[in-house]
This record gives structure tokens, C-alpha cells and sequence, in this order.
């Protein structure tokens, strides 16, 4: 029988804040058989439960298609709900009933739907002001409320309160964009917080990324503005189709609110002394309220939500507490990540809570902070007296693992404190786990810096005077977090701010939202704001590896423009159109064999440069080919075969030797397919030789280091990826483990064997880049991986390649077909496979170092490194003599 399930609009379960009036559908797919997949579907889409007032129906389509459908019929209106469901049949003849009904709501889709404008209770000159403001209006509503929707956006951070229920579950809203260009707004189902009668909507309003500090270590601040202002429509509809609206305007009343200082960086202030109890409910008549200012008319920067909201995840309890050989009494939660501490206190009125925030404790087990170079990272509370008092932040968040109480009344409980752990709020996809613990912790290690580190957008850090959206990083790291979670949803919405910010010329800037114009001028280390290799090549690289993880063509489609752009300027300053010799790159970004003092690794930025220039116009092609854009695809392919030949001419000598003598040098060249097949040998044997001169360890930097052990594998070097990979001394992925870190850092040597750590100008422990080695994991340790050609895992990769003395592993990942699950272990000389694999979907499994035949009642082909198959779906399991020889 085939059922349906996780029915989702836009990647979201019933989703109230739609904002497109062509939104697709996505399901998934259950059977009990094997071999199952989807011949053809119908939807139905209707303005009532029962479907009996129909808007569209799509008829019986022959696809295979079940994720992101686009609806087909009638245009939609805004601030309307919609019910669908869907049927299919599969190619074994069966038909599925039909789906239980999902809905979706659309949001305001046009910006002359907005009434409201954008206030503010702040003066026009409060570009020094770092307090929050609060903002209310007191209105009242008929009797037969139907249904109520809060549509709101700010200039700053905000929260909104109605009747003194806070809206929704967000936090940090409405994010971070390029606030010049677009804004975003949120949706909030509020019809179980309004009543007949006296209403009252409150909204807090702080700093946050518009007007605060950013990027201190030059001194940016008031980037976007000077004077936050909020936005808010109430719209309310009746029992007898009547909408009344409440937006934002002159006859608001604003004041100063107990929220005295808050900033991104340095942390909050908080006087609970200041607090007006009542604010936000009906009734209250309180001093210093005046009207509120109108700071803007312009609604056309307003944009529906089009990422996921960031919100509270995780809760962690403290390990311990303990007073440093300084005597600071410092709390440790176990793990470094991002967000805040959230404490009850008693005391009296005046009485504070002064906490400070780390990600380390130094060589002597003092508390170390001087690695976040400005970022004061610091909460101060003041209260109100009397009865027990909770806080938390409102408009900041912290990266950090300890805490020092500097000030807290009375006796210092740890179980009056808890980290909350917020990030994007990202489905979860794969898990890793294997016979060997510290590669375990290394992936969590991973997974929590990515986490940390997608507060919104795709930072560097979360802790110091930073946290931007640095483009290499991003890049770096895309593929792996396509592993983890499901951020498709997350990079569609950066990745529109980084077209926007892209120069007229179509270099990409270093860090989106691009908070680094001139930077040149400020910082000696960076010559040139936008346009360097590998970071600029997000705005390819990114879009393309969405597309292969998760199927979203229209994410291709959307950023094909910007992919362009970017390929164009290469040509048209590279020599010759072909070798990218110019410009400012951070190249090899703090690899090991760097100059002393320097950040720059030792590959040389016209090679690095080239090799990403050819990787990127082959996507480009790819992208282009998959887009019908053919005449495109012609010119970009051509373009990539003479950058080749250019590259090989330029970095190869005759006798087939790289001339650079670099491991990211021999890795990238390998990597990109840019060896002549007669100098492939020669350049493998010198890469491992390199190694070897390293006592087989690595010196490659953020550029080089994602590619190794996938460079190695596929060039008959397995033993030594894996030997690599488990490695447990300086400088590796383990020693972090050994050296009992929770996340990944910015250095190999960020803490060195002997306690000391590398310069605090720059050393992050909270840092993804050196975790994309990650995607190796689970599609090579774990044997997981897709289809360039069937992306999504339309039609899976299922290759283990056991090695590194690991005797299972175990790897499950939930596409958007289902779940894909992959275990192997090898035991008493044998080696057991089991498998499952989605309806609607096919797999490649090539069972390692098997001998050609019936197994498992299956017939297996000879493959590279064993014998393989293409099986549909359903659940497998096989057993068979295991072979000690190497896979080739």
C-alpha cells in the first residue's frame, strides 16, 4: 500500500507566512514493497477544508516529481488561508489515497497591502544610543473575531507582545539582511491573544545589527542607520468577513524601556528597576510616554520571511562550578556555542548580576578573553527587588562554553542558571556515528559549530568583535552542512543578499551583508573589498551544491544572474580571459605553511585563483545546461577546456611537475581536474610525498584542506586519508578532540600541545571551516552520498570504504524523498551491509571489496573497489567474506 506523508509548502508544515503566489509542494512517499516509485500525481488545492470550493486541480500528472511542485492555478491573495492535498500512483499500479489535508496561509504579498509605516521612539541623531525603546497602542475590537494576523519588521531587533503574550517563539528578529535593499517581516498567528474589547500591542525595539557596532576590530558602527524604528500591522478579520487593521503610526506612544544598553558584541544591560509593569496590557497609564516619531513611509523594502527564523533550541545545564587560581567563580556548561544564559536571582532592589562570557580557560585555568579582541560579551542585571526574577537577553546572544560571575546577591547556585542555544531553525538531516569515539565527537564537534555559526546567516565566529557572513567560509563549508541539516531554506535566503551586494563589475564582497565597504583603507591585511577567490566563489558554489543536495532548481534559476557576474569579471580581468592573475585574494586563508606572522599560506594566489576560476565556470556550465540555457552552457564549457590548457601551460612544467611545491597546490589542481592525464601519477606520488615531509600530516589551510582525503581516495591513496583523518598529534582533526575541544576552531594550533594558543587577534574556537572535511565522513567513512546527474538523492551513492582500522559505521540521512539509512560492520571475518532506501527514489550500492555475483540474492557487477548494483527501494541486508586486501 502506498501512504503519504510530511506534506510541506516551501519546505514548512502548514506555514501561516507564504510569501510567494506561486508556492510549491512537497511530499513524501511510503510503501511497504520494494522498487516502489511515483508514476503520477494530482493536487488539489481549496478554499475550505472539504474541498468542496475548489481553486485548482491539477489534474493526473505522469512524474515522478514530489518535491517542490509548483501550484499551478489561479493567482492567490494575500493574508489567506488555503487547503491542498495530494494522491499518486506508483509504477506497480496502486493508488494511494488521499493525503490528510495540509494548508497554507499567504502573507502580505505586495507592498502597497502594508497601512502601517515605520516609527520609531528614538531622536533622529541617537546614533551614540545603544538602549531599547518600548513602543505600544492601545485599540479596541469587536465582538466575532474570526482570525488574527501580526505582520511586523523592524530597523533593529524587536519583540512583539500582545496583551502581554509575546508573539511567537522567534528571537533576534527580523534577522540580518542588506538592510538597504530589503527588509524582512514575520508573520504571528495572534487570534488566541486578542479579545473583544481593549487590546493593547506592545513592541520592544534594540540596536541589534542596524545601528550597532559591527566589525569593532575597524570600527564600523551605525552601518545601516542611525535610529532603529519598527513597522507592525494588526489584521483582524470577523466572523461576517469584515478586516479591521491596527498598523503602526502617529498615534503610537513611545519611551525608554529597562533594556539601557544592548549591543550585538558587547552584551546587554538590563534595569529591572526601569521596568513599567503593565505596559503591554490594557489599562496602563504610565510617565515619560510620548508620541512616537514616523521615521519612514517606504514600504517597498519590506519582504516576506524568506529563511528560517532563529529561535531557542537547545537547553544545557552546568557541568560545574569552580573559582580560578585569579579566583574567579566561573560556571562551565560542557559546550562552546551561541546564544545566552538565562538565570533566576532574588535579591533587593539595586542589587546586580554581572556575568561574563568565554569560550576558554588559559593555560593556568583562568578565565580567557582576550581572543574576543572588543566584544565585552558581558550581561548585567539590576533588580527590581522582592519576588524571584528571570532574565535572559533580548537583543544580543553570546558564543561561549564559561561563564564568570563577577556579581550575583547572595549564594551562587548553579541550578539557578542555564545556556540556551539558539540557531536557524534548520530540519535536522544526516547522523554519523562508527566504532571509533573521537571521530564521533569530532562530527558533534562539527555539528556544533555549525549550529553556532547559523545564527541567521553563515558567520565566522559567534563569540568576537565579527561574526559576519564571510563568503569563504560559507563556501567551504556548504557541502557539509548539506549533510547536517536542511539548508536549502537558510543559504535561498543569504544567498539573495549576496547577489544584491555583488558590485555593478560582479565581484562579490568578502562578507554578506556586506558590512566592509572600504575596508582597504582600514585594514592592512585587506587590500580589496570584494572579489577574492574562493570567498567570491560562493556566489557559484553555493547555489550549485543546493541544487545537487536538495533538487531546488529555482535556486538556480534565481542566482544563475549573480553565478554569471561573478564568472564574467574573472574573464574580463583575467590574462587572456583565462589565467586570474590579479586582484587581492585571501588565497590559502592561515594554513601551516604560512610565513611566520603571517595569515597567507604559501600557494600562490594566481594558481588558487585559476583552479577555483575553472571549477567555478564548469558549474557554471553544468548550471547552465540543467537551466536550457545551451548556448550558455557551449560557451561556458568551452571556456572551462581553455582554462585548463592555460593552467597546465602556466603550472606545469614539461617534464609533468607542479611548480608549485605546495600540498594545497598538488590538492586543488587534483581536485578540479586539472592534471593532464600523462602527469596524473606524478603529481599524486608528489602530493603524498609532501605529506610525507610532514611526518603525514598537513599543512593546508581552509582553501585545501576540504579536499584531501577525497583527493587521496580517488587516486588510490585510501590508507592515508584515513590515516590523516584519524590522526590524533599536531596539527590534525583529532588533536582538537584529544585537546577536549566541543567545537571546531579556527586553527590547527588554535591551542597548542603546551596550553599556550595562537595570537588573540585572531583565534576562534568556535569556527566550521576545518570541519568541512565532514562531507568526507559520510559519504566515504559512512558510504552516503547523490547523484550529480539525480540530485536530492533522487538516485543515491552508496559506497563505504572501510579503513582506518574502524570496524562499523553507521549513517542515516532524511532527504526529501526519506529516509536513506547505511550501516556496515565487519566482524569475525565477514562484513554485514544493511540498507534502506526511500520510495520514489533508486540507489547505487557498491558493496566494498566484494567478489562479482549473486549476493544476498542480488546480481552485483564488477565496480571500482568491489561489486555493485542499483537497487530501488525498500530495506536490504548482506553478508560476505571480508577481504583484506586494499580497495582499488
Amino acid at each position: 500500500m502506498v501512504r503519504l506523508k510530511d506534506l510541506r509548502v516551501e519546505y514548512r508544515t502548514n506555514p501561516i507566512d507564504v510569501g510567494t503566489g506561486t508556492p510549491r509542494f512537497s511530499w513524501k512517499i511510503e510503501s511497504d514493497g520494494q522498487g516502489v516509485k511515483q508514476s503520477a500525481y494530482t493536487i488539489e488545492a481549496a478554499l475550505d477544508g472539504g474541498f468542496g470550493s475548489l481553486l485548482w486541480q491539477s489534474g493526473k500528472v505522469p512524474s515522478r516529481e514530489s518535491h517542490l511542485v509548483p501550484y499551478g492555478g489561479a493567482p492567490l491573495e494575500s493574508a489567506k488561508r488555503y487547503f491542498w492535498r495530494v494522491k499518486v500512483w506508483d509504477n506497480q499500479g496502486a493508488e494511494s489515497p488521499w493525503s490528510e489535508t495540509a494548508f497554507f496561509e499567504t502573507t502580505l504579498l505586495r507592498a502597497d497591502e502594508w497601512q502601517a509605516v515605520f516609527i520609531s521612539a528614538e531622536d533622529e541623531n541617537a546614533g551614540a544610543s545603544s538602549a531599547g525603546t518600548l513602543l505600544r497602542k492601545e485599540f479596541v475590537l469587536s465582538a466575532g473575531i474570526k482570525s488574527a494576523r501580526l505582520y511586523v519588521s523592524a530597523k533593529g531587533l524587536y519583540r512583539a507582545v500582545v496583551n502581554g503574550r509575546r508573539a511567537g517563539a522567534e528571537v533576534l528578529s527580523p534577522g540580518w539582511t542588506e538592510y538597504r535593499e530589503r527588509i524582512l517581516f514575520q508573520t504571528y498567528e495572534v487570534t488566541d491573544a486578542v479579545s473583544p474589547g481593549a487590546n493593547v500591542l506592545g513592541l520592544m525595539v534594540g540596536p541589534g545589527w542596524y545601528k550597532g557596532d559591527l566589525a569593532s576590530w575597524v570600527g564600523k558602527r551605525n552601518v545601516f542607520g542611525k535610529r532603529t524604528a519598527v513597522i507592525a500591522q494588526l489584521r483582524v478579520e470577523y466572523d461576517d468577513g469584515r478586516v479591521e487593521f491596527i498598523p503602526t503610526d502617529a498615534s503610537w506612544q513611545g519611551a525608554p524601556g529597562p533594556v539601557v544598553y544592548s549591543e550585538i558584541y558587547h552584551g546587554e544591560t538590563y534595569d529591572a528597576r526601569l521596568e513599567q509593569p503593565g505596559w503591554d496590557r490594557p489599562g496602563f497609564a504610565g510617565t515619560g510616554w510620548k508620541p512616537a516619531a514616523v521615521e519612514s513611509r517606504d514600504t517597498g523594502i519590506l519582504r516576506p520571511q524568506d529563511g528560517p527564523p532563529v529561535k531557542e533550541q537547545e537547553r544545557l545545564k552546568p557541568l560545574s562550578l569552580f573559582t580560578t587560581p585569579q579566583g574567579e567563580r566561573v560556571i562551565d556548561f560542557g559546550q562552546n556555542l551561541s546564544g545566552w544564559v538565562r538565570f533566576k536571582v532574588q535579591g533587593k532592589a539595586g542589587d546586580r548580576v554581572k556575568l561574563r562570557h568565554a569560550e576558554i580557560l588559559d593555560a593556568a585555568g583562568n578565565f580567557y578573553t582576550e581572543n574576543l579582541r572588543r566584544a565585552r560579551q558581558t550581561i548585567e542585571y539590576t533588580l527590581k527587588g522582592g519576588e524571584p526574577e528571570t532574565y535572559a537577553p533580548f537583543f544580543t546572544f553570546q558564543g561561549f562554553r564559561y561563564i564568570a560571575v563577577d556579581e550575583y546577591p547572595g549564594t551562587v547556585d548553579i541550578h539557578n542558571f542555564e545556556a540556551i542555544a539558539i540557531y536557524s531553525d534548520m530540519r535536522p538531516a544526516g547522523e554519523f556515528t562508527c566504532s571509533y569515539p573521537k571521530l564521533n565527537q569530532f562530527i558533534n564537534n562539527v555539528r556544533w559549530s555549525m549550529k553556532d555559526n547559523f545564527v541567521d546567516i553563515p558567520t565566522d565566529c559567534p563569540q568576537r568583535d565579527e561574526r559576519l557572513g564571510w563568503t569563504g567560509d560559507a563556501e567551504i563549508f556548504c557541502r557539509a552542512a548539506a549533510y547536517f541539516m536542511e539548508i536549502a531554506p537558510f543559504f535561498k535566503k543569504w544567498l539573495r543578499d549576496l547577489a544584491i551586494s555583488q558590485l555593478p563589475d560582479g565581484q562579490v564582497p568578502h562578507v554578506v551583508p556586506d558590512v566592509l565597504k572600504n575596508i582597504a583603507n582600514v585594514d592592512d591585511n585587506i587590500t580589496q573589498e570584494a572579489g577574492a577567490t574562493a570567498w567570491a566563489d560562493a556566489a557559484v558554489i553555493i547555489p550549485w551544491t543546493i541544487y545537487t543536495y536538495f533538487g531546488d532548481r529555482e535556486i538556480l534559476e534565481e542566482q544563475y544572474p549573480s553565478m554569471k557576474k561573478w564568472v564574467e569579471y574573472i574573464r574580463g580581468v583575467a590574462q587572456d580571459g583565462l589565467l586570474f592573475n590579479t586582484g587581492f585574494h585571501f588565497g590559502d586563508w592561515v594554513a601551516l605553511d604560512a610565513k611566520e606572522g603571517s595569515y597567507f599560506g604559501a600557494t600562490p594566489n594566481d594558481l588558487t585563483a585559476t583552479a577555483f576560476y575553472a571549477y567555478s565556470t564548469s558549474l557554471l556550465a553544468r548550471s547552465a545546461a540543467i537551466l536550457g540555457k545551451t548556448e550558455d552552457a557551449k560557451k561556458y564549457q568551452k571556456l572551462r577546456e581553455d582554462i585548463g590548457e592555460a593552467y597546465q601551460k602556466e603550472f606545469f612544467t614539461p617534464a609533468g611537475r607542479l611548480a608549485a611545491s605546495t600540498q594545497t597546490a598538488h590538492i586543488l589542481s587534483l581536485a578540479f581536474d586539472l592534471v593532464p592525464a600523462a602527469y596524473k601519477q606524478r603529481t599524486v606520488d608528489t602530493l603524498v610525498s609532501l605529506i610525507g615531509e610532514q611526518n603525514n600530516h598537513l599543512t593546508t589551510g581552509f582553501v585545501g584542506t576540504p579536499f584531501v582525503c577525497q583527493v587521496l581516495a580517488d587516486n588510490g591513496r585510501l590508507d592515508l586519508a584515513y590515516e590523516l583523518l584519524l590522526k590524533e598529534d599536531f596539527p590534525s582533526w583529532l588533536y582538537q578532540v584529544t585537546m577536549g575541544a566541543t567545537t571546531i576552531w579556527e586553527h590547527w594550533d588554535g591551542l597548542k600541545p603546551d596550553g599556550t594558543m595562537w595570537s588573540p587577534d585572531m583565534n576562534s574556537f568556535n569556527h566550521y571551516a576545518y570541519g568541512a572535511i565532514s562531507d568526507w565522513v559520510f559519504s566515504t567513512v559512512g558510504g552516503l552520498d547523490t547523484d550529480r546527474e539525480n540530485p536530492a538523492f533522487a538516485h543515491s551513492i552508496l559506497r563505504p570504504c572501510p579503513g582506518g582500522g574502524i570496524t562499523w559505521a553507521e549513517t542515516t540521512y532524511e532527504s526529501v524523498y526519506g529516509l536513506i539509512a547505511l550501516r556496515w560492520e565487519i566482524a569475525g571475518g565477514k562484513i554485514t551491509l544493511s540498507v534502506t532506501i526511500p520510495a520514489n527514489t533508486e540507489a547505487e550500492l557498491t558493496l566494498p571489496r566484494a567478489v562479482p555475483g549473486s549476493i544476498g540474492g542480488l546480481a552485483f557487477a564488477p565496480a571500482k573497489g568491489g561489486a555493485a548494483a542499483v537497487l530501488g527501494s525498500g530495506s536490504y541486508s548482506f553478508a560476505y567474506p571480508w577481504q583484506e586486501q586494499p580497495i582499488t
